[in-house]
């Protein structure tokens, strides 16, 4: 069984934020959004759309001016090679944007459940922080109780720790999920 092995990173904050991603190829686009969500720890709560050369793909629902609906579109029909990308972007206020890598169509052995998580740095950051500019200031407040916004911003942060990433859990919130499953489920 031919399967995608994918490298997601986000841009624009440092230390890198990245995921590598195992995704049965014909993974609908609709699919590979939720993939993504639980991946990064994010909650589902904004527009999103995919970027492939000067193609946007979106849900029609959303109504975005110049995109292609991707009802049905699978991920095989986007990324087509190694070494080929796309851009994923989440929250078109926060404008989080995702480079993601199609590094390489492996053999995958068809007991194997996808999607899965096999590598990762970092939490994603947190919903509605304020795009990567608004992340990296946050970063510096909850870092230092010196700083001036420490006590409002780490009230809001709560807990949240941006070294934490368990690949365990992601793949038990993939699977519990049943994500990506739906579209492809005669795997052989």
């Amino acid at each position: 069984m031919k399967t995608y092995q994918l490298l997601i990173t986000l841009r624009g904050v440092q230390p890198k934020i990245w995921r590598r991603l195992l995704v049965d190829p014909r993974t609908t686009m609709a699919d590979f959004h939720l993939i993504l969500q639980t991946t990064l720890g994010w909650t589902n709560s904004h527009l999103h759309s995919f970027n492939v050369g000067r193609k946007e793909y979106a849900p029609v629902d959303f109504e975005m001016d110049g995109t292609n609906d991707y009802a049905g579109l699978k991920l095989n029909k986007l990324l087509l090679k190694e070494g080929q990308k796309m851009t994923y972007v989440y929250d078109m206020g926060d404008f989080w944007e995702h480079d993601i890598l199609l590094e390489a169509i492996i053999q995958d052995d068809p007991a194997e459940v996808l999607p899965r998580c096999i590598a990762g740095k970092r939490s994603s950051p947190l919903e509605d922080s304020g795009g990567a500019h608004g992340y990296m200031e946050l970063l510096k407040a909850v870092g230092n109780p010196k700083h001036p916004e420490y006590e409002e911003i780490s009230e809001w942060a709560g807990n949240f720790d941006p070294e934490f990433f368990d690949m365990a859990m992601i793949n038990a919130m993939l699977q519990e999920e049943e994500i990506g499953r739906a579209s492809c489920r005669e795997r052989v």
